[in-house]
């Protein structure tokens, strides 16, 4: 358990409030995979970033704060979000061979994903109405979603997404898995979670398991972690008290969310009760 825990957990650093840096990253030798490269860096007002794309397309979500971009048509701003439980995102895709600079205008929060792609597509800012709600589930089942990056945006691989769970409630649910390459029904996707809780002592659980059932690990998630999902089911509970947010990126196989249930739990779709009235948690800031 240990051993498998230190492969797919990851905790951001430490560092001050008052200090600019990388909260965490996760590089693909890290993750022994070949598609996502993902970290999250803090910015300070005023300060600047440089960064290339060379062979990888990235989006940049912005968790809190206001920056400007400039990948060589000038700069461009986004909006002021206070946190990732207060607004929707402003995010940025970039395409492969792009070079830009980052001038942060507030103290700023934000997560690089980065995957490999043969593609160049056009690179925009994507705004909070952009975005799209969907509330699914039901009952103490019932989360937020926010698509950032679906599979119908002009992105080659990345697929980006952010999900809100009620205290209590279970997320990633029924449990499903995309490690098959059988489209349209399913794709062979890895898979970022990124927590972010809204008081510093909360938490998350998150189940890993297969289908084989060789593997069956329950994780704890605290603010600021990372958790890798390589194949199997992978569902979520939020620990009572506590709103949970997590980031995911996915790319694979398939420009696609496409999965399968756990056929133990996939009859529970069938019948679920309405929807958590505190859904949703987020709305757009005014």
């Amino acid at each position: 358990m240990t051993d498998y825990a230190d492969s797919v957990l990851f905790h951001s650093s430490p560092i001050p409030r008052e200090k600019a840096g990388v909260l965490v990253c996760v590089t693909r030798e890290k993750a022994g995979w070949s598609t996502i490269n993902f970290s999250v860096r803090r910015l300070k007002q005023g300060q600047y970033w440089q960064s290339d794309t060379r062979d990888e397309e990235a989006a940049l979500v912005l968790l809190s704060g206001r920056l400007s971009v400039d990948w060589g048509e000038g700069p461009r701003e986004t909006g002021e979000r206070k946190g990732v439980f207060t607004g929707y995102p402003w995010a940025v895709y970039l395409p492969r061979r792009t070079r830009f600079e980052l001038d942060a205008r507030s103290d700023c929060e934000f997560a690089d994903c980065r995957v490999p792609c043969s593609e160049r597509l056009d690179a925009r800012i994507i705004q909070p109405s952009d975005v799209r709600l969907e509330v699914r589930g039901g009952g103490n089942a019932t989360r937020q979603i926010l698509d950032i990056i679906p599979g119908d945006f002009p992105a080659e691989r990345l697929l980006i997404c952010e999900v809100y769970t009620p205290s209590g409630n279970w997320s990633s649910y029924p449990p499903h898995k995309h490690d098959v390459h059988n489209p349209p029904y399913e794709a062979d996707l890895d898979e970022i979670y990124y927590y972010r809780i809204d008081h510093p002592e909360g938490y998350a659980l998150q189940r890993l398991y297969d289908a084989a059932g060789s593997r069956d690990a329950v994780l704890k998630a605290t603010d600021g972690d990372v958790i890798l999902v390589k194949d199997g089911y992978h569902p979520v509970v939020a620990a009572y008290g506590y709103h949970v947010y997590y980031l995911n990126v996915l790319a694979g196989s398939e420009h696609s969310f496409a999965n399968t249930d756990d056929p133990q739990y996939a009859h529970l779709r069938t019948h679920w009760p309405p929807p958590d009235p505190r859904v949703p948690l987020v709305r757009p800031e005014s």
